[in-house]
């Protein structure tokens, strides 16, 4: 099989890539993995997102989103790449044991967050266990919630919080901080945060929302309930890069780097979204990051 661009993802980042390169007459094929839809179908109100006055649902958003890709006949598999050789074009990638040919890849196969991995955490996100105070902070409004890091994400995190929350806990399980120290000054500084230090979560509490956490003190073993209405995980997220280990230019931390534009080291390989965004990780920056991974694709093609 041989194409002209595949791209890798099926979040925002990817499915827009596939609709400005379907308009541009390129037939994409999507390789959009089992799950497809990226963070966004975990995601419940969307209401940042430019052109919905109401919100709506992250679910919605992607189902809307995948529709007009299809209007424009774009070519969906709804399975993994398991392995790409970049080494030349045309580059190689593999799904199951089929090889798929292809002069050019945009790889927007995202950032999963990483969670606890407790009881109740996965039931209960989207009901007030949530990894991204940008999406879900509004709903806060006058509430008590509680942070789980203590990097600089879980001091953004909580930052950003207490511009709606009445209160934010952050729970941290060492005795300090590995946030950067300007970010540790404006976290201790801000009357509307208070630490709990050497602290882990060990459940959430509550069948349809979150009404309290479970913690433990690893230095005693003392185990609280805190009674809370929100908790954000941030413990930082991953990349989606583990096919591309060694095979491409990534940063210590496993995210593809750009090198201008959407061009990574490889010519004629390109990403979008949440796997080179280390610092933005919002809808609209992965819609945007799509669009000109599309065009630069378009512009390469064009220029061989």
């Amino acid at each position: 099989m041989k194409e002209k661009l595949v791209i890798l993802g099926s979040g925002l980042a990817g499915l827009t890539a596939a609709i400005y390169a379907a308009r541009a007459n390129l037939n994409p094929l999507v390789i959009a993995g089992n799950s497809w839809g990226g963070q966004l179908m975990i995601t419940t109100d969307v209401d940042n997102y430019p052109g919905f006055p109401e919100g709506i649902q992250g679910p919605e958003l992607m189902e809307n989103v995948k529709k007009q890709a299809e209007r424009f006949k774009v070519r969906i598999i709804n399975d993994d790449a398991t392995d790409a050789d970049l080494t030349k074009r045309p580059y190689k990638i593999t799904i199951n044991n089929d090889i798929i040919n292809t002069e050019t890849i945009i790889i927007a196969t995202g950032a999963s967050a990483r969670w606890l991995n407790i009881p109740s955490e996965q039931k209960l996100i989207g009901k007030g266990v949530s990894a991204c105070a940008t999406c879900d902070g509004f709903f806060f409004k006058n509430k008590i919630v509680a942070v789980v890091g203590g990097g600089d994400t879980a001091m953004e995190e909580a930052k950003f919080l207490t511009k709606f929350a009445k209160e934010v806990v952050v729970i941290h399980r060492r005795h300090k901080l590995r946030a950067s120290k300007i970010m540790q000054e404006q976290a201790f500084n801000n009357l509307k945060i208070r630490f709990i230090w050497n602290t882990v979560v060990n459940n959430v509490i509550g069948n349809d929302k979150v009404e309290g956490i479970e913690i433990k003190n690893i230095q005693d073993n003392n185990q609280t309930m805190l009674k809370c209405d929100g908790l954000f995980i941030a413990i930082g997220h991953k990349p989606n890069t583990d096919i591309f280990i060694n095979k491409i230019k990534m940063n210590k931390n496993g995210y593809i780097v750009k090198q201008e534009n959407s061009n990574t080291n490889i010519p004629g390989v390109f990403v979008a979204g949440d796997v080179n965004d280390i610092r933005y990780k919002q809808a609209i920056t992965a819609a945007s990051d799509g669009c000109k991974a599309a065009i630069d694709a378009e512009k390469y093609l064009e220029d061989l």
